[in-house]
Protein backbone atom coordinates (compact mmCIF):
# COMPACT_ATOMS: atom_id res chain seq x y z
CA UNK A 1 0.00 0.00 0.00
CA UNK A 2 1.19 3.49 -0.69
CA UNK A 3 -0.14 7.02 -0.58
CA UNK A 4 -0.78 9.08 -3.70
CA UNK A 5 -1.00 12.68 -2.60
CA UNK A 6 -2.96 14.83 -5.02
CA UNK A 7 -2.97 18.55 -4.45
CA UNK A 8 -6.52 19.68 -5.02
CA UNK A 9 -8.22 23.01 -5.47
CA UNK A 10 -5.87 24.24 -8.14
CA UNK A 11 -7.86 24.99 -11.24
CA UNK A 12 -9.56 28.31 -10.60
CA UNK A 13 -9.56 27.86 -6.95
CA UNK A 14 -11.40 30.67 -5.31
CA UNK A 15 -12.66 30.53 -1.77
CA UNK A 16 -16.36 30.83 -1.18
CA UNK A 17 -16.19 32.64 2.12
CA UNK A 18 -12.93 34.27 3.03
CA UNK A 19 -9.63 32.52 2.39
CA UNK A 20 -9.84 28.74 2.38
CA UNK A 21 -6.42 27.10 2.17
CA UNK A 22 -5.80 24.59 -0.59
CA UNK A 23 -5.82 21.03 0.64
CA UNK A 24 -4.68 17.77 -0.81
CA UNK A 25 -6.49 14.57 -1.57
CA UNK A 26 -4.41 11.59 -0.56
CA UNK A 27 -5.36 8.40 -2.33
CA UNK A 28 -4.47 5.08 -0.73
CA UNK A 29 -3.38 3.00 -3.71
CA UNK A 30 -3.23 -0.73 -3.10
CA UNK A 31 -3.95 -3.38 -5.73
CA UNK A 32 -5.30 -5.84 -3.15
CA UNK A 33 -7.76 -3.39 -1.58
CA UNK A 34 -8.89 -2.02 -4.94
CA UNK A 35 -9.45 -5.57 -6.22
CA UNK A 36 -11.47 -6.37 -3.09
CA UNK A 37 -13.65 -3.28 -3.57
CA UNK A 38 -14.11 -4.22 -7.21
CA UNK A 39 -15.35 -7.67 -6.16
CA UNK A 40 -17.75 -6.08 -3.69
CA UNK A 41 -18.93 -3.47 -6.14
CA UNK A 42 -19.32 -5.60 -9.26
CA UNK A 43 -22.71 -7.17 -8.41
CA UNK A 44 -24.41 -3.89 -7.54
CA UNK A 45 -22.79 -1.99 -10.41
CA UNK A 46 -24.03 -4.59 -12.88
CA UNK A 47 -27.47 -4.42 -11.27
CA UNK A 48 -27.38 -0.67 -11.89
CA UNK A 49 -26.60 -1.24 -15.56
CA UNK A 50 -23.03 0.02 -15.11
CA UNK A 51 -19.80 -1.69 -16.07
CA UNK A 52 -17.54 -2.72 -13.15
CA UNK A 53 -14.60 -2.35 -15.54
CA UNK A 54 -15.36 1.29 -16.26
CA UNK A 55 -15.97 2.55 -12.74
CA UNK A 56 -13.07 2.60 -10.32
CA UNK A 57 -13.62 2.51 -6.57
CA UNK A 58 -10.78 4.38 -4.87
CA UNK A 59 -9.95 4.98 -1.22
CA UNK A 60 -9.13 8.45 0.12
CA UNK A 61 -6.92 8.69 3.19
CA UNK A 62 -9.31 10.56 5.47
CA UNK A 63 -10.58 9.47 8.87
CA UNK A 64 -13.96 11.17 8.43
CA UNK A 65 -16.99 9.31 7.11
CA UNK A 66 -17.75 10.03 3.49
CA UNK A 67 -18.30 8.56 0.05
CA UNK A 68 -19.03 10.53 -3.10
CA UNK A 69 -18.73 10.85 -6.85
CA UNK A 70 -17.34 13.75 -8.87
CA UNK A 71 -17.72 12.19 -12.31
CA UNK A 72 -19.20 9.08 -13.89
CA UNK A 73 -16.02 6.99 -13.74
CA UNK A 74 -14.99 7.00 -10.08
CA UNK A 75 -16.51 6.28 -6.68
CA UNK A 76 -14.46 7.64 -3.78
CA UNK A 77 -14.71 6.18 -0.27
CA UNK A 78 -12.96 7.66 2.75
CA UNK A 79 -10.77 5.23 4.67
CA UNK A 80 -12.59 6.31 7.84
CA UNK A 81 -15.90 5.06 6.46
CA UNK A 82 -14.38 1.81 5.21
CA UNK A 83 -12.92 1.02 8.62
CA UNK A 84 -16.16 2.03 10.38
CA UNK A 85 -18.38 -0.31 8.34
CA UNK A 86 -18.83 -3.80 9.72
CA UNK A 87 -20.17 -5.96 6.90
CA UNK A 88 -19.79 -6.49 3.18
CA UNK A 89 -23.47 -5.54 2.71
CA UNK A 90 -22.82 -2.15 4.30
CA UNK A 91 -19.97 -1.42 1.87
CA UNK A 92 -22.14 -2.61 -1.00
CA UNK A 93 -24.93 -0.31 0.18
CA UNK A 94 -22.55 2.66 -0.01
CA UNK A 95 -21.42 1.62 -3.50
CA UNK A 96 -25.02 1.03 -4.62
CA UNK A 97 -26.05 4.48 -3.42
CA UNK A 98 -23.22 6.23 -5.26
CA UNK A 99 -23.88 4.06 -8.32
CA UNK A 100 -27.49 5.27 -8.24
CA UNK A 101 -26.30 8.88 -8.43
CA UNK A 102 -24.31 7.93 -11.54
CA UNK A 103 -27.03 5.84 -13.17
CA UNK A 104 -29.72 8.44 -12.44
CA UNK A 105 -27.62 11.22 -14.01
CA UNK A 106 -27.35 13.32 -10.86
CA UNK A 107 -23.74 14.31 -11.50
CA UNK A 108 -23.81 14.36 -15.30
CA UNK A 109 -26.26 17.22 -15.43
CA UNK A 110 -23.89 19.35 -13.35
CA UNK A 111 -20.71 18.33 -15.11
CA UNK A 112 -21.71 19.72 -18.49
CA UNK A 113 -18.72 19.46 -20.81
CA UNK A 114 -16.14 18.78 -18.09
CA UNK A 115 -13.11 16.99 -19.47
CA UNK A 116 -13.25 13.33 -18.50
CA UNK A 117 -10.37 11.57 -16.77
CA UNK A 118 -8.98 9.91 -19.88
CA UNK A 119 -5.66 11.71 -19.66
CA UNK A 120 -3.34 12.62 -16.81
CA UNK A 121 -4.51 16.23 -17.07
CA UNK A 122 -8.17 15.19 -17.06
CA UNK A 123 -7.65 13.08 -13.96
CA UNK A 124 -5.98 16.04 -12.29
CA UNK A 125 -9.23 17.96 -12.76
CA UNK A 126 -11.30 15.12 -11.33
CA UNK A 127 -9.06 14.81 -8.30
CA UNK A 128 -9.21 18.54 -7.71
CA UNK A 129 -12.97 18.11 -7.57
CA UNK A 130 -12.46 15.21 -5.16
CA UNK A 131 -10.49 17.56 -2.93
CA UNK A 132 -13.46 19.91 -2.89
CA UNK A 133 -15.79 17.06 -2.01
CA UNK A 134 -13.52 15.88 0.79
CA UNK A 135 -13.49 19.40 2.14
CA UNK A 136 -17.27 19.55 2.34
CA UNK A 137 -17.66 21.81 -0.65
CA UNK A 138 -16.12 24.78 1.10
CA UNK A 139 -13.98 25.72 -1.87
CA UNK A 140 -14.76 26.52 -5.45
CA UNK A 141 -13.38 24.57 -8.37
CA UNK A 142 -13.80 25.72 -11.96
CA UNK A 143 -13.41 22.24 -13.45
CA UNK A 144 -13.42 23.62 -16.98
CA UNK A 145 -17.21 23.43 -17.24
CA UNK A 146 -17.72 26.91 -18.62
CA UNK A 147 -18.64 28.62 -15.37
CA UNK A 148 -15.69 31.02 -15.31
CA UNK A 149 -14.85 31.73 -11.64
CA UNK A 150 -18.35 31.22 -10.25
CA UNK A 151 -18.55 29.84 -6.75
CA UNK A 152 -19.88 26.28 -6.67
CA UNK A 153 -20.85 25.73 -3.07
CA UNK A 154 -23.51 23.17 -3.89
CA UNK A 155 -21.87 21.58 -6.93
CA UNK A 156 -21.29 18.27 -5.17
CA UNK A 157 -24.22 18.36 -2.76
CA UNK A 158 -27.17 16.17 -3.67
CA UNK A 159 -30.69 17.46 -3.23
CA UNK A 160 -33.24 15.69 -1.05
CA UNK A 161 -35.07 14.60 -4.19
CA UNK A 162 -31.86 13.07 -5.57
CA UNK A 163 -31.21 11.31 -2.27
CA UNK A 164 -34.72 9.83 -2.26
CA UNK A 165 -34.25 8.71 -5.86
CA UNK A 166 -30.86 7.17 -5.05
CA UNK A 167 -32.34 5.36 -2.03
CA UNK A 168 -35.04 3.76 -4.16
CA UNK A 169 -32.59 2.75 -6.88
CA UNK A 170 -29.90 1.48 -4.51
CA UNK A 171 -32.29 -0.83 -2.69
CA UNK A 172 -33.45 -2.16 -6.03
CA UNK A 173 -29.84 -2.77 -7.09
CA UNK A 174 -28.98 -4.57 -3.87
CA UNK A 175 -31.99 -6.88 -4.10
CA UNK A 176 -31.24 -7.58 -7.75
CA UNK A 177 -27.62 -8.38 -6.84
CA UNK A 178 -28.60 -10.71 -3.99
CA UNK A 179 -27.25 -8.36 -1.30
CA UNK A 180 -29.16 -7.79 1.94
CA UNK A 181 -30.65 -4.25 1.63
CA UNK A 182 -30.69 -3.99 5.42
CA UNK A 183 -27.11 -2.83 4.98
CA UNK A 184 -28.45 0.47 3.63
CA UNK A 185 -30.29 1.18 6.87
CA UNK A 186 -27.26 0.17 8.92
CA UNK A 187 -25.14 2.68 7.03
CA UNK A 188 -27.62 5.49 7.56
CA UNK A 189 -27.78 4.64 11.26
CA UNK A 190 -24.16 5.74 11.48
CA UNK A 191 -25.28 9.28 10.74
CA UNK A 192 -28.41 9.51 12.88
CA UNK A 193 -28.46 12.64 14.99
CA UNK A 194 -25.88 14.46 12.90
CA UNK A 195 -28.53 16.71 11.40
CA UNK A 196 -28.74 18.39 14.83
CA UNK A 197 -25.00 19.16 14.86
CA UNK A 198 -23.37 22.32 13.61
CA UNK A 199 -22.13 21.88 10.04
CA UNK A 200 -18.50 22.09 11.16
CA UNK A 201 -19.04 19.02 13.39
CA UNK A 202 -20.88 16.90 10.84
CA UNK A 203 -19.17 14.20 8.85
CA UNK A 204 -18.74 15.26 5.19
CA UNK A 205 -21.22 12.61 4.11
CA UNK A 206 -24.01 14.48 5.87
CA UNK A 207 -23.16 17.74 4.12
CA UNK A 208 -23.44 16.20 0.64
CA UNK A 209 -26.10 13.54 1.38
CA UNK A 210 -28.85 15.23 3.44
CA UNK A 211 -30.45 12.79 5.88
CA UNK A 212 -33.85 13.52 7.38
CA UNK A 213 -36.22 11.52 9.57
CA UNK A 214 -38.63 11.28 6.65
CA UNK A 215 -35.92 9.95 4.37
CA UNK A 216 -34.80 7.35 6.91
CA UNK A 217 -38.42 6.30 7.47
CA UNK A 218 -38.94 5.96 3.74
CA UNK A 219 -35.73 3.95 3.38
CA UNK A 220 -36.84 1.54 6.09
CA UNK A 221 -40.13 1.11 4.27
CA UNK A 222 -38.32 0.36 1.02
CA UNK A 223 -36.14 -2.26 2.68
CA UNK A 224 -39.04 -3.85 4.54
CA UNK A 225 -40.97 -4.22 1.31
CA UNK A 226 -38.04 -5.34 -0.78
CA UNK A 227 -37.42 -8.91 0.31
CA UNK A 228 -36.65 -11.19 3.19
CA UNK A 229 -33.25 -10.92 4.82
CA UNK A 230 -30.54 -12.28 2.55
CA UNK A 231 -27.79 -14.37 4.16
CA UNK A 232 -24.27 -12.93 3.86
CA UNK A 233 -22.32 -14.01 0.81
CA UNK A 234 -19.11 -15.79 1.95
CA UNK A 235 -17.13 -14.38 -0.98
CA UNK A 236 -18.24 -10.83 -0.24
CA UNK A 237 -17.48 -11.31 3.45
CA UNK A 238 -13.98 -12.56 2.64
CA UNK A 239 -13.07 -9.62 0.43
CA UNK A 240 -14.56 -7.10 2.84
CA UNK A 241 -12.63 -8.54 5.77
CA UNK A 242 -9.45 -8.69 3.71
CA UNK A 243 -9.70 -5.08 2.52
CA UNK A 244 -10.53 -3.78 5.97
CA UNK A 245 -7.89 -5.99 7.60
CA UNK A 246 -5.13 -4.79 5.30
CA UNK A 247 -6.20 -1.16 5.52
CA UNK A 248 -6.18 -1.17 9.32
CA UNK A 249 -2.89 -3.10 9.40
CA UNK A 250 -1.24 -0.23 7.53
CA UNK A 251 -3.05 2.62 9.27
CA UNK A 252 -3.38 1.45 12.88
CA UNK A 253 -0.57 0.83 15.35
CA UNK A 254 1.10 -2.57 14.78
CA UNK A 255 0.29 -3.63 18.34
CA UNK A 256 -3.41 -2.97 17.73
CA UNK A 257 -3.28 -5.21 14.66
CA UNK A 258 -1.38 -8.02 16.36
CA UNK A 259 -3.89 -8.14 19.22
CA UNK A 260 -6.78 -8.58 16.80
CA UNK A 261 -5.34 -10.50 13.84
CA UNK A 262 -6.28 -13.95 15.10
CA UNK A 263 -9.97 -12.97 15.12
CA UNK A 264 -9.91 -12.68 11.31
CA UNK A 265 -12.42 -14.77 9.36
CA UNK A 266 -9.69 -16.82 7.66
CA UNK A 267 -6.14 -17.77 8.52
CA UNK A 268 -4.64 -16.10 5.45
CA UNK A 269 -6.17 -12.74 6.38
CA UNK A 270 -4.76 -13.11 9.89
CA UNK A 271 -1.34 -13.90 8.45
CA UNK A 272 -1.53 -10.97 6.02
CA UNK A 273 -2.34 -8.59 8.86
CA UNK A 274 0.49 -9.94 11.00
CA UNK A 275 2.94 -9.69 8.09
CA UNK A 276 2.13 -5.98 7.68
CA UNK A 277 2.36 -5.32 11.42
CA UNK A 278 5.72 -7.09 11.79
CA UNK A 279 7.04 -5.34 8.68
CA UNK A 280 6.12 -1.99 10.19
CA UNK A 281 8.03 -3.05 13.31
CA UNK A 282 11.05 -3.88 11.09
CA UNK A 283 10.81 -7.55 12.09
CA UNK A 284 11.60 -9.01 8.66
CA UNK A 285 11.80 -12.62 9.84
CA UNK A 286 8.28 -12.74 11.28
CA UNK A 287 6.89 -10.62 8.46
CA UNK A 288 8.18 -13.08 5.85
CA UNK A 289 7.11 -16.09 7.90
CA UNK A 290 3.52 -14.87 8.01
CA UNK A 291 3.25 -13.77 4.40
CA UNK A 292 4.79 -17.06 3.25
CA UNK A 293 2.17 -18.93 5.29
CA UNK A 294 -0.58 -16.92 3.62
CA UNK A 295 0.89 -17.58 0.17
CA UNK A 296 1.08 -21.32 0.85
CA UNK A 297 -2.67 -21.38 1.47
CA UNK A 298 -3.43 -19.23 -1.62
CA UNK A 299 -0.57 -19.95 -4.05
CA UNK A 300 -2.33 -18.34 -7.04
CA UNK A 301 -3.10 -15.08 -5.25
CA UNK A 302 -0.99 -12.33 -6.89
CA UNK A 303 -1.71 -9.74 -4.20
CA UNK A 304 -0.14 -11.75 -1.39
CA UNK A 305 3.01 -12.08 -3.49
CA UNK A 306 2.88 -8.37 -4.20
CA UNK A 307 2.85 -7.69 -0.46
CA UNK A 308 5.87 -9.96 -0.01
CA UNK A 309 7.63 -8.06 -2.81
CA UNK A 310 6.87 -4.77 -1.06
CA UNK A 311 8.22 -6.09 2.24
CA UNK A 312 11.44 -7.25 0.56
CA UNK A 313 11.89 -4.06 -1.45
CA UNK A 314 11.36 -1.83 1.57
CA UNK A 315 13.81 -4.04 3.47
CA UNK A 316 16.44 -3.28 0.77
CA UNK A 317 16.44 -6.73 -0.75
CA UNK A 318 15.84 -5.56 -4.30
CA UNK A 319 16.97 -8.69 -6.16
CA UNK A 320 14.69 -10.90 -4.06
CA UNK A 321 11.87 -8.38 -4.55
CA UNK A 322 12.27 -8.61 -8.35
CA UNK A 323 11.74 -12.39 -8.21
CA UNK A 324 8.63 -12.12 -6.04
CA UNK A 325 7.10 -9.22 -7.96
CA UNK A 326 7.78 -11.13 -11.21
CA UNK A 327 5.81 -14.08 -9.86
CA UNK A 328 2.97 -11.74 -8.88
CA UNK A 329 3.02 -10.14 -12.34
CA UNK A 330 2.78 -13.56 -14.01
CA UNK A 331 -0.36 -14.23 -12.00
CA UNK A 332 -1.84 -10.77 -12.73
CA UNK A 333 -0.16 -9.48 -15.91
CA UNK A 334 -2.71 -6.69 -16.41
CA UNK A 335 -2.53 -5.24 -12.88
CA UNK A 336 -0.73 -1.87 -13.14
CA UNK A 337 0.08 -1.46 -9.46
CA UNK A 338 1.86 -4.83 -9.41
CA UNK A 339 3.74 -3.90 -12.59
CA UNK A 340 4.65 -0.61 -10.94
CA UNK A 341 6.10 -2.46 -7.98
CA UNK A 342 8.09 -4.71 -10.29
CA UNK A 343 9.45 -1.72 -12.19
CA UNK A 344 10.43 -0.07 -8.91
CA UNK A 345 12.25 -3.24 -7.87
CA UNK A 346 14.11 -3.34 -11.20
CA UNK A 347 15.25 0.25 -10.63
CA UNK A 348 16.45 -0.57 -7.13
CA UNK A 349 18.27 -3.61 -8.49
CA UNK A 350 20.10 -1.48 -11.06
CA UNK A 351 18.26 -2.62 -14.18
CA UNK A 352 16.74 0.55 -15.72
CA UNK A 353 16.10 -1.07 -19.10
CA UNK A 354 13.72 -3.68 -17.64
CA UNK A 355 12.33 -1.04 -15.31
CA UNK A 356 11.47 1.15 -18.30
CA UNK A 357 9.72 -1.65 -20.16
CA UNK A 358 7.71 -2.68 -17.10
CA UNK A 359 6.81 0.83 -15.96
CA UNK A 360 5.64 1.80 -19.45
CA UNK A 361 3.29 -1.19 -19.37
CA UNK A 362 2.05 -0.03 -15.97
CA UNK A 363 1.55 3.56 -17.13
CA UNK A 364 -0.35 2.33 -20.18
CA UNK A 365 -2.89 0.72 -17.88
CA UNK A 366 -3.04 3.35 -15.12
CA UNK A 367 -1.70 6.88 -15.57
CA UNK A 368 -3.19 7.96 -12.23
CA UNK A 369 -0.42 6.55 -10.05
CA UNK A 370 2.11 9.33 -9.57
CA UNK A 371 4.65 6.92 -8.10
CA UNK A 372 4.66 4.95 -11.37
CA UNK A 373 5.15 8.22 -13.25
CA UNK A 374 7.95 9.31 -10.93
CA UNK A 375 9.76 5.99 -11.31
CA UNK A 376 9.19 6.03 -15.07
CA UNK A 377 10.83 9.46 -15.33
CA UNK A 378 13.83 8.12 -13.43
CA UNK A 379 14.06 5.13 -15.77
CA UNK A 380 13.89 7.34 -18.86
CA UNK A 381 16.56 9.62 -17.44
CA UNK A 382 18.85 6.67 -16.69
CA UNK A 383 18.39 5.50 -20.27
CA UNK A 384 19.28 8.95 -21.63
CA UNK A 385 15.76 9.71 -22.94
CA UNK A 386 15.40 13.14 -21.38
CA UNK A 387 12.42 14.30 -23.48
CA UNK A 388 10.34 11.34 -22.33
CA UNK A 389 11.51 11.94 -18.75
CA UNK A 390 10.19 15.51 -19.05
CA UNK A 391 6.89 14.28 -20.51
CA UNK A 392 6.06 11.82 -17.75
CA UNK A 393 7.16 14.38 -15.15
CA UNK A 394 4.69 16.82 -16.72
CA UNK A 395 1.97 14.18 -16.53
CA UNK A 396 2.79 13.49 -12.89
CA UNK A 397 2.41 17.17 -12.04
CA UNK A 398 -0.83 17.30 -14.03
CA UNK A 399 -2.31 14.42 -12.02
CA UNK A 400 -1.32 16.31 -8.88
CA UNK A 401 -3.02 19.43 -10.19
CA UNK A 402 0.28 21.35 -10.29
CA UNK A 403 -0.35 22.75 -13.75
CA UNK A 404 2.28 25.49 -13.62
CA UNK A 405 5.01 22.91 -13.03
CA UNK A 406 3.38 20.55 -15.51
CA UNK A 407 3.48 23.24 -18.20
CA UNK A 408 7.21 23.84 -17.72
CA UNK A 409 8.07 20.18 -18.25
CA UNK A 410 5.52 19.71 -21.05
CA UNK A 411 7.04 22.61 -23.01
CA UNK A 412 10.47 21.08 -22.53
CA UNK A 413 9.20 17.74 -23.83
CA UNK A 414 7.26 19.29 -26.70
CA UNK A 415 10.36 20.96 -28.09
CA UNK A 416 12.30 17.69 -28.25
CA UNK A 417 9.63 15.18 -29.30
CA UNK A 418 8.65 14.40 -32.89
CA UNK A 419 5.77 16.68 -33.85
CA UNK A 420 2.52 14.75 -34.22
CA UNK A 421 3.81 11.65 -32.41
CA UNK A 422 1.87 10.04 -29.58
CA UNK A 423 4.15 11.44 -26.83
CA UNK A 424 3.97 14.90 -28.45
CA UNK A 425 0.16 14.71 -28.34
CA UNK A 426 0.34 13.80 -24.65
CA UNK A 427 2.43 16.90 -24.03
CA UNK A 428 -0.23 18.92 -25.86
CA UNK A 429 -2.92 17.51 -23.56
CA UNK A 430 -1.01 18.74 -20.52
CA UNK A 431 -0.36 22.17 -22.06
CA UNK A 432 -4.03 22.58 -22.99
CA UNK A 433 -5.15 21.73 -19.47
CA UNK A 434 -2.54 24.04 -17.98
CA UNK A 435 -3.75 26.86 -20.23
CA UNK A 436 -7.37 26.35 -19.14
CA UNK A 437 -6.31 26.28 -15.52
CA UNK A 438 -4.41 29.53 -15.96
CA UNK A 439 -7.46 31.24 -17.44
CA UNK A 440 -9.62 30.57 -14.40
Amino acid sequence: MHLLRVTGLVLCLTALIGAVPARAVTLLRDADIEYALKQLGAPVLRAAGLSPNQIRILVIDDSTLNAFIVDTQHIFIHSGLLTKLETAAQVQAVIAHEAAHIANGHISRRLGNMQTARTAAGLGMVLAAAAAASGGGRAAVGLGIGLQSSAMRNFLAHTRAEEASADISSVRYMVRAGVDPQGAIEVQDLFRGQDALAESRQDPYMRSHPLTRDRLRALKGLVAGASARTPPDPTGTYWFERAKGKLTAFTRAPGWTLRRADSSVTADIAQLRKAVAYHRQSDLGRALSNIDAAISSRPNDPFLRELKGQILLESRRASDAVKVYSAAARLAPREPLILGGLGRAYLAAGNPQEALRTLEAARGRDFSDTRILRDLAVAYAKMGQTAMASLVTAERYAVQGRFKDASIHAKRAEGALARGSGPWQRAQDVLSAAQRAGQR
